[in-house]
Parts: structure tokens; sequence; C-alpha cells
């Protein structure tokens, strides 16, 4: 097949929103900060996602307000000038600084900006998201970070958590809304339509949740964070290719991003998007450039003109071979081991 003459069009479309290229910067603390967010930008990143905004912060806000209230209520109202105004998280930005990078984001950058949400279940925090979109966040990512380690809850119990968290949000804002899900569900497929019927306008393929380790020599949990690798990407590329063509809405895949073939790899598996973390800390906001003219150059290569022209063409829905996802391939699987080391 002949090289194409012309740069092939990367732009594409995630859940409402229009991307000059498929490489989204996923949450991480350097997107917290504008410098970092503008190099992005320049490398030619196709949207940034920002770190998250953790339930646990706005709680703590709430409930420094409210005993600040309890002690000055019958005092003179100016002494409500002294109500706090931010309790930092991992990132050192609050709840009013959260807004205030949304803003400062969106006049600066050329790019789509989805603000983030961290939480387990459903209360006031929730209404934060209304603020978010007064902000002029494009959409949200709603991480709902929850570890069932109660061994008396059910699957369904657990699901309905989800659920529950999922239309609060949506009752407060009307931009689109991608939910970040682990691996765990009994039947992901089956809570993939359950999400988009709830209101979902998306979903990231997964949550990479913390795996602590034992520090043998201190007898402790171990507190340092893993970057992902590429061998990690084997889960979410299934299950893109499993759900791309089969539920109603915007798939982005995330986990185990470090080059131009795992991204191209993930499109052909049918996500819209591609996010990545792991490579941006290790590499620089720069290592863009690299990603995307990457995946430029495997698309010319073989020329094709967009990234339409390859998304999902390795899917379950589209593959004519129906088992390759499947039992049968399993067996399969086993069987070339054995044979290769007999």
């Amino acid at each position: 097949m002949a090289r194409l003459a012309t740069t092939p069009d990367l732009s594409t479309q995630y859940a409402g929103l229009t991307l000059r290229n498929p490489i989204v910067a996923s949450p991480s603390p350097e997107n917290a900060h504008l410098p970092w967010l503008k190099r992005l930008d320049a490398a030619g990143i196709g949207a940034v996602v920002l770190p998250s905004l953790f339930q646990e912060q706005m709680e703590a806000q709430d409930r420094a307000a409210a005993a600040v209230l309890a002690q000055t209520q019958d005092n003179n109202p100016e002494a409500q000038s002294y109500l706090p105004t931010s309790v930092t998280g991992p990132y050192g930005v609050g709840p009013e600084e959260y807004l205030d990078l949304i803003r400062t984001a969106k006049a600066e950058l050329s790019v789509p900006v989805i603000a983030s949400l961290n939480g387990s279940d459903v209360a006031g925090w929730v209404e934060y998201a209304a603020e978010m979109e007064k902000a002029g966040a494009d959409a949200l990512e709603l991480n709902i970070y929850y570890v069932p380690v109660d061994i008396t809850q059910s699957g369904t119990e657990m699901e309905a958590r989800y659920l529950r968290v999922l239309e609060a949000v949506r009752a407060q804002v009307r931009l689109p809304i991608i939910v970040k899900i682990p691996p765990f569900f009994s039947s992901v497929g089956h809570m993939a339509g359950q999400l988009v019927a709830a209101g979902a306008n998306g979903l990231v393929i997964f949550n990479r949740y913390i795996q602590p380790d034992i520090e043998l020599a201190r007898l402790r949990l171990s507190r340092r964070l893993e970057l992902s690798a590429p061998a990690e990407m084997r889960l979410p590329l299934l299950w893109t290719a499993v759900l791309a063509g089969r539920v109603d809405c915007a798939l982005a895949a995330s986990c185990g991003v470090e080059g131009p073939d795992e991204v191209v790899k993930f499109l052909l598996a049918g996500s819209d998007v591609v996010m990545t973390t792991s490579a941006l800390l290790r590499h620089g906001p720069e290592y863009v450039t690299v990603l995307r003219d990457g995946l430029s150059n495997w698309l010319a290569a073989r020329g094709l003109a967009s990234v339409s022209q390859v998304r999902g063409v390795m899917s379950k829905a589209r593959l004519r071979e129906s088992g390759a996802y499947e039992r049968a391939n399993y067996i399969r699987l086993i069987e070339t081991y054995s044979a290769e080391h007999a």
C-alpha cells in the first residue's frame, strides 16, 4: 500500500467534544499547573483532564466553614470574612482554587478542558459539579473511586452505588459526563449499559486502583506510586474491543500507553480517544509530539487518510472471528504455548 501523500486527519469526536487528535492527557499532579498545561497544548495534545477534586476536600471545607459559623453566629457579620476559603488536596489545589484553574485553563488553552470529580458516595459534594460547569469546563470526568473492602457487600450493592453517584451528578449539570470505571464489575458490559442509561456520555476504561505492596524491612504498606507500563494495557484493550460499537457512548482507553504503538492498538480496538499520564510524567509534555506523529506516520504509511478508518476494525463487533475475545481463543492460546514448549 502506497504511503499517503498528505497528512492524515487525526481529528476525532469524544463525548460531544471535537478534538484535534485522539491523544488526551489524563489526570496527573502536573495538570494542576498552568505552565505544564500550556506545554501540553503547544506539543499538540487533543484535550486535557485536570487532576481530581476529591470528595474529602469539599466535605472538609464545609465542616470548617460550619465550625467558624457556629463560633461567630452571635458576633458581627463581618466575622464571616474569616471563613476558610480553601482546603487543599494532594495537588495543593482546594475547591476555590480548582474553579480558578478551570477558568484560567479555558482562557489560556486552545483545547477542551475536562474537570474531574473523585468521590465514593452521594452527598452534598456532588453539587460542586454545577460550579465546575459555571467555571467553563467542557466536560466532567467522574471518578467513582470505591474499593469494596466490606466483604458483606454484594456486587449489586456496589453497582447501585456507582449509579446513585452518577445520577446525583447528572442532576446538577448539562455538560458531558464521562465515568471512569474499574474492571471489577461482575459484568462490565452490562454495567456499562446501565451507566449510559443513567446519563453517562462516555466511559474511561479503566480506573487504575492503587495496589499496595508490603515493605518487609519496615513491615508497613508501601507508599510508593508505580507508573503504569505497556504490559498493563491488555485488560483495557480487551474491554475496549468488547464494548466498541455495542454501547451508545464514547470510549476512552487508559493505562499502559507508553508509545505510538499503544495509541494505535487502542484505536484499532475501538476507543475514541487514548489517555496517558505515565508516559508524560516520564518524558515530559513535549512527548505528546512523539505520540501524535507516531500515529500520523502509521496511518500515512498505510495510505489511510483519517483516524476514523482504523477505529474499531479490531473490535469484537467487526472481527470475522467471533471467538477472538472469548473462551475459544483462551483454549487456543494454551494449545499454542504447549506446542511451542513441548
